[in-house]
């Protein structure tokens, strides 16, 4: 699978990970993500190395990032996704959807997931709906998990 970037309105919009700034990627998500506030800077680097990702970089700084957790066969589930605010209304987070979506490997999956709080009007834009079955899905969920390490 060869990595894409291309040029956006003095943006760079890649999957190439040689490019992406891990540490940028872990100071947003340490920061600001509502969903694991405080996660390590090794799960986020794990994370990175596991996933196929999508990132933004405007002047050597990565603005924008997101990744598909999946087995490249069958299913995917799009996780860590943001724009720093500053970077956002411009169409960024909806690129990064038609990039990621357009790639005939994702095309081909059977399922594709995600969690959101605030964002379905942005994710209904590209196919995601309610889960059809949501009496089949089960999770064991552990919010504040990061918290607790970082106690210990």
């Amino acid at each position: 699978m060869q990595p894409l970037t291309i040029n956006y309105h003095n943006y760079t919009i890649t999957t190439d990970k040689s490019l992406m700034k891990p540490a940028d990627i872990h100071r947003w998500l340490s920061r600001e993500a509502y969903w694991c506030k405080d996660i390590p800077f090794n799960v986020v680097q794990t994370a990175f190395d596991h996933s196929f990702c999508i990132g933004v970089l405007h002047e050597g700084q990565q603005i924008a990032y997101g990744r598909l957790i999946t087995d490249y066969a069958t299913f995917a589930y799009l996780a860590d996704v943001y724009v720093e605010e500053k970077h956002q209304g411009k169409g960024l987070g909806k690129k990064m959807m038609e990039l990621l979506l357009d790639a005939d490997w994702v095309k081909g999956l059977r399922r594709l997931m995600l969690a959101t709080l605030d964002a379905h009007g942005l994710y209904e834009q590209y196919g995601f709906t309610q889960t059809a079955f949501p009496e089949r899905f089960m999770e064991i969920n552990r919010p504040g998990i990061y918290q607790k390490e970082k106690m210990v």
